[in-house]
This record gives structure tokens, C-alpha cells and sequence, in this order.
């Protein structure tokens, strides 16, 4: 390791903003029935939460029992008051305490958002004194032995997630090329089957011959399927994480009987009957189930989901969440998708470009109760698997409880203080605006050009390219999948696509109107809309790149392509006032002319590739935009310093008390977000015992 590391990008400061999320006032809606259906589903995915654990790093599930079991045997405040009559200080104390708060919220000790490696912000000696002190030293001893050099390990590969041996990663075995992934997915794409649910182990025998596990999440193990080809041969397994799939199972089965309908209850059937015996086909079926639901009470979604941190972009991440219907919100969200048929001929692309029919969905504002995985997003597009989405619908979230907690306290460097001052008025509104339109317009648009099973098109013969002015030729074969095509480039490329679409039609009059913006009003959310795009992309997206791994955060990486597409247009300076300082300026005269040029035209390159999954103009313009140069390398400097740290988010319990539910809610600080994690689990040690027999069984994979 370096002497010249600079270790504070990898430790939490000591005033880490920590925030509540608000429920109380929606969960108090519910009926009795409906808070009991909410609970099961919570315990249901905060276990599943441990498996991101499992998912992010071999020595996270360890880390987190071990001050899972520190702070549940003392109190944090006993704890503190032993550590202070030690001769530790105060600040000693706190960065322990923060640390801990890092590890849970972030699902590991890896950022959910940017996936650098988080370590305590104290020597490793002063860690281990500090828990020496407490009752249960002699529980944590082996457990700390085994890992405190993993803790503090900063070596170039442990500073990041990623692809041996740029990063590390638990999604494959240490020895996993990115060439072993593509001949693996081929694999599976011939067997019609997807890699979701999966992970990836090699070995190798000394005569060259090669064997490749793909391990599928669940309850059972069992072997699958075994193929040999050459000196390659194929094992496809269930049973990874199965005693915590197990027990997933086992939550979801006590929600069945206070499920509000039969589609609830299929749909939950499904999901125990997938995380049983690994079938993502069951999954796939609860997923239909629960496009079906409308408008829930109580909505949920629990799975192998987004693909953000697998460094091949074909795994999900485990998560599930539990959130109750805003209806205030949910009714303009719900006028949105009335009227979206009106707005989607106003995105840049022809008809043939565009799904045959829009799929209504559902699109609520839900106020989290529960949000288990790495993080927590302000809206979501779901179900992410392409057959369903392209023609038999899908659901959009707004997470409303989640927005207004964002943007507690938030300082804005790189603005002019009138553009600070408008940010702060208007950014939450305007948020809710972009969301809305990023969600349901952005990912719920557009189609996928596709060669079917049965050998037809989804397309016409003659239709034209509308970049090249040539008929098209390029297509989906009926096995591929969006994912499965782009890979790595997938999310970030989405994900700005999608960013947009946002900017795009929040232009439109009657958008705004939606939203019950008018007037002076409706010009000050458009701009603010824009000005926080560019802001997250030219301000703060330096944040989220490093030299020699490129882009940490697909989110990032989009905004900073916005940035510089608007840029290079004209509309967007970036300027150096001081050598210490940048100011972000967005002309407000220009927006609707060459700015809605330039994201117009970007959007029909972006559209245009991904529906014809050509890969290669599609990275090529990408990588382009998303290139970071001078003046951007020197600049990275001054947006480091004035980094400000994400907000962790203290989540509320629910307990069961004489057959009624009730919610407790927790101090907005580091003691509160440790005592909701000690109050979460009914019956810990089974689930210290499962992570760390995981850890165990997996480590000679990723030594």
C-alpha cells in the first residue's frame, strides 16, 4: 500500500449525516391486517439483506456479526461509558460507532453507491482495544482474528469493487476472467436459462482442464445440470446462501395469510417456491403476480434485482423492500401514466422505435418502511427482466419519504448563490418531477428490436435506421437479453437514457401540469430540474470516478455524460474562479432551444443502439462522452474536497405484541441506527452462525 494514500476517501467522517426515514403517519393508515402483512415481509427482506452481504465481500457477513454481536450483548451507551472509564476518547468512540453505521446501511463494508471500501476512521490497534473492552471479547476474538487485516486492507484490488485485479468482487471466483463470464453466459443463453440468481466459481486441474459452477440462490442444493464441451465442463448447482434463503422462505410463508387478495398470494407462492429451489422461471412468475396488483396498500418487491455491482452487469443484487401508498402523490403519478400515451410520440424516435403498445403500469408514491440491500434509491422501474417488460408490463415506485431525507442539511459548492438559493427552494419538487418522468417515461419506454423463437420479427423488413439512413440490420437474437448484450456498459447507459428522457419532456407544459407546476413556478422547476442534473454530473460526478478504474457508479456516469453532451452544446459552462474552486452555470435562455436539441438528438443515438443492441456504436458514443480528460483531471481534486458524504438512513422496526403490530422508530443518530439493527432480528445467533459459515465456505474461491 502506498504511503501517499489518502485514507480519508475510504473512512466516514465523524459528522456523518444520519437521517430518519418518516412512516409513522402512513403506517398508521394501515388496518391490522395490513400492518401484519408489512411486518412478515420486513423480517423477509432484512434477512435478505444478509445475503448483499455475502454478495458484496467475503469478510462482510464476519464484520457485520461481529458488531452486530458487540453492540446487541451492551448497549451503545454502556458500551461508551466502559470505553470513556478506559481512557478512550470521545472521537475514538465515534468512529467506531460510524463505522458500524457504514457497515449496515451500506450492506457491507463496501459503498452501496460508488462500491469504494469503506475502513474505520481509527488505527487498527485502537479498533481492537476498543472492542476488548467489551462483555463478549472472547465471542469476538476468533471472529476478529480472522478478519482484521481485511478490514484495513487497501491494497490497489480491496480499494474497490470490480474484475480481479482492478477490484474485487464475490460474484465470481477470484480466478474469473471477464472472457470466463462470456463463455459461461453463452453457455447459459444455449440452455435458455438467465444468470440473475447466479454466481460464478472456477477451478482449474493441473491438465488444463476447467470446470465452471453456476451457483443459483436457494434453499436446496442440489445439481442441475452437468455438460461437458471439450475441457470445459459446465455444473449448474442451487444452493448458494441457503440457510438465509431458507429463512427468507420461511417470513414470506407466515405474510401468505395476510395477503389482500389471491394475486398476493400466488405472487408470494411463487417467490417461496423460487427462493426454494433456485427457479428464476418462479420468480419471473411472482414478478407477473405482482404487476397484476394494483395500487396495494402495502407494496413490495424482493429479489436478485439490479445489476449495478456485478462488474459484468448480468447479476442482481439482492433487496427487497416494504412501503406504504402515498396516495396524494400516487394520484398525480397515476394522471402521468393516463396521459403517457400522449407524451411518448414526443420522444425523439419513430414509432417502430417505440413498444407496439404501453403497458400501463402502476405507479405509486410509497413512504419506505423497509428497504433491505446496499442502498436506497428515490424511485424504481421493476421488474427488470426484458420478456416481461417489453410486452406484459411493469411497475414504476417513487420512494416520496425517501426524497425530502436526501436533501436534509445539503450544502451545494460549485453554484452561484442565487442558483444555490433556487436549488434549495425548488429541488425536492423538481426531484418528484424528474423521477416521475426518469421511471415511467424513461426506463418504460422504448423497444427492443428482436428476432422471436419462431424465426419472425418483431419489426418491419424495410425499416430504417434513422442515423444511418439504411435499413437495419442489427437485432436481438431471441436469446439475448438488454443486459445480456450490453453487459458492463448496461446500467449506466440505461440509467442515462432514462435521465433523458426526464430532462427531455419535463420541457412540456402539460408534464408540468401534471405536477401542478404553472407559470413562473413551472419555469423555476424546469430549470432547477436541469440545474440538478448538470449539477450531479459536472459538480459531483467526479466523486464517483478514479484513475485506473474509471466510473464507480452508474448514476454518476450518466450525469456527467449529460453534462458534457450539454457542454459541447453550449448550454453548460464549467468555469475555475479560484484555483481551489469551480462554478457550475447553466444557461436558463438556452434550455429549451439547444439544449432540448442536444438531449434530443442524444436520446435518438441512445434509443437507436439499444434497440438495435448494437453494442459497438453504442460503447464507442459512450465512451466518448464518459471519457475524463483535462480539464476534468485536474479538477477531480477540487471536487474532493468539497465531497459531501451521502446521508445513511435510520429505518423504523415493526414487533408484534399481543397480536397487534407496532412501530418504533429510532434517534436520528449513530445510537439509533445501531439500536434499529439490534432490535431487527428475532433470532440472531442463527443468522451469525449462517454468515459466517458462508464467509467460510466460500473463502478458497476469492483467496
Amino acid at each position: 500500500m502506498s504511503d501517499t494514500l489518502d485514507k480519508s476517501l475510504y473512512t466516514l467522517p465523524s459528522d456523518q449525516p444520519i437521517v430518519g426515514l418518516e412512516v409513522k403517519s402512513a403506517f398508521d393508515g394501515l388496518t391490522d391486517k395490513e400492518k401484519k402483512y408489512a411486518h412478515f415481509l420486513s423480517k423477509a427482506s432484512w434477512v435478505g439483506g444478509l445475503v448483499t452481504m455475502i454478495q458484496t465481500s467475503l469478510e462482510s457477513g464476519p464484520i457485520f456479526v461481529l458488531l452486530h454481536k458487540l453492540f446487541s450483548k451492551q448497549s451503545c451507551k454502556d458500551f461508551k461509558d466502559v470505553c470513556l472509564e478506559k481512557g478512550f476518547s470521545e472521537e475514538d468512540i465515534n468512529a467506531l460507532l460510524i463505522y458500524t453505521c457504514g457497515v449496515f446501511a451500506n450492506a457491507g463494508n463496501y459503498k452501496g453507491f460508488g462500491d469504494t471500501k469503506i475502513i474505520p476512521n481509527i488505527e487498527c490497534t485502537t479498533f481492537e482495544n476498543l472492542i476488548r473492552v467489551s462483555s463478549v471479547w472472547s465471542e469476538l476474538e476468533p471472529i476478529w482474528s480472522q478478519i482484521k487485516s481485511d478490514v484495513y486492507n487497501l491494497e490497489k484490488s480491496k480499494r474497490c469493487l470490480g474484475c480481479n485485479p482492478e477490484g474485487c468482487t464475490t460474484y465470481l471466483s477470484k480466478n474469473c476472467t471477464k472472457e470466463d463470464n462470456e463463455t459461461v453466459t453463452n453457455w447459459v443463453k444455449s440452455k435458455d436459462l438467465e444468470l440473475w440468481n447466479t454466481r460464478l466459481f472456477k477451478s482449474t486441474t493441473e491438465d488444463g482442464k476447467v470446470e465452471y459452477e453456476i451457483r443459483l440462490a436457494s434453499k436446496e442444493a442440489k445439481e442441475l445440470k452437468k455438460e461437458t464441451v471439450g475441457n470445459i465442463t459446465y455444473r449448474l448447482t442451487s444452493g448458494d446462501y441457503s440457510p438465509l434463503m431458507s429463512k427468507i422462505a420461511e417470513h414470506l410463508q407466515q405474510t401468505v395469510s395476510y395477503a389482500a387478495n389471491e394475486t398476493q398470494q400466488k405472487m408470494l407462492e411463487s417467490y417461496i417456491s423460487s427462493f426454494t429451489s433456485g427457479s428464476l422461471d418462479e420468480h419471473k412468475n411472482g414478478s407477473r403476480f405482482w404487476i397484476k396488483d394494483k395500487s396495494p396498500a402495502v407494496e413490495n418487491y424482493i429479489g436478485f434485482i439490479e445489476t449495478y455491482r456485478d462488474p459484468t452487469g448480468v447479476r442482481g443484487e439482492f433487496e427487497g423492500f416494504v412501503a406504504v401508498v402515498n396516495r396524494e402523490m400516487s394520484a398525480k403519478f397515476n394522471t402521468l401514466v393516463s396521459e403517457a400515451e400522449k407524451f411518448l410520440p414526443l420522444l425523439p424516435w419513430n414509432k417502430n422505435f417505440e413498444k407496439d403498445k404501453f403497458l400501463k403500469p402502476d405507479f405509486t408514491s410509497l413512504d419506505v418502511l423497509t428497504f433491505a440491500g446496499s442502498g436506497i434509491p428515490a424511485g424504481i422501474n421493476i421488474p427488470n427482466y426484458d420478456d416481461i417488460r417489453q410486452t406484459e408490463g411493469f411497475k414504476n415506485v417513487s420512494l416520496g419519504n425517501v426524497i425530502p431525507a436526501s436533501y436534509q442539511a445539503t450544502v451545494s459548492p460549485f453554484l452561484s448563490e442565487a442558483d444555490g438559493e433556487l436549488l434549495q427552494k425548488y429541488r425536492i419538487p423538481a426531484f418528484e418531477l424528474q423521477v416521475g418522468l426518469h421511471e415511467l417515461l424513461g426506463h418504460g419506454s422504448g423497444k427492443l428490436l428482436k428476432k422471436e423463437r419462431n424465426g419472425t420479427f418483431n419489426f418491419p423488413s424495410d425499416l430504417v435506421d434513422p442515423l444511418t439512413g439504411e435499413v437495419v440490420s442489427s437485432y436481438y437474437e431471441s436469446s439475448d437479453t438488454y443486459d445480456s448484450k450490453f453487459g458492463s456498459l448496461s446500467s449506466a447507459y440505461e440509467e442515462c437514457r432514462a435521465e433523458a428522457v426526464g430532462l427531455y419532456l419535463s420541457l412540456e407544459p402539460s408534464v408540468l401540469k401534471i405536477f401542478g407546476h404553472e407559470g413562473e413556478e413551472a419555469e423555476h422547476i424546469v430549470y432547477v430540474n436541469w440545474l440538478s442534473l448538470v449539477y450531479a454530473g459536472a459538480g459531483r460526478g467526479l466523486e464517483m470516478w478514479a484513475p485506473g478504474r474509471g466510473w464507480l457508479q452508474a448514476h454518476s456516469q450518466a450525469r456527467f455524460v449529460l453534462a458534457q453532451v450539454l457542454i459541447q452544446a453550449g448550454v453548460v459552462k464549467v468555469t475555475q474562479p479560484t484555483k481551489d474552486d469551480l462554478l457550475v452555470t447553466l444557461d436558463k435562455t438556452q434550455i429549451r432551444g439547444a439544449g432540448r436539441n442536444a438531449i434530443g438528438h442524444f436520446l435518438l443515438q441512445l434509443q437507436t443502439y439499444k434497440a438495435t443492441g448494437n453494442i459497438k456504436a453504442a460503447e464507442k458514443l459512450f465512451n466518448h462522452y464518459s471519457e475524463v480528460k483535462e480539464p476534468w483531471l485536474s479538477w477531480r481534486s477540487i471536487v474532493l474536497a468539497k465531497k459531501q458524504p451521502r446521508k445513511i438512513f435510520v429505518q423504523s422496526n415493526t414487533f408484534i405484541d399481543n397480536e397487534k403490530v407496532t412501530l418504533k422508530s429510532y434517534e436520528n443518530n449513530a445510537e439509533g441506527l445501531i439500536n434499529s439493527w439490534v432490535e431487527r432480528f428475532d433470532e440472531p445467533d442463527i443468522l451469525y452462525k449462517a454468515l459466517l459459515d458462508l464467509s467460510k465456505k466460500d473463502a478458497h474461491h476469492f483467496a
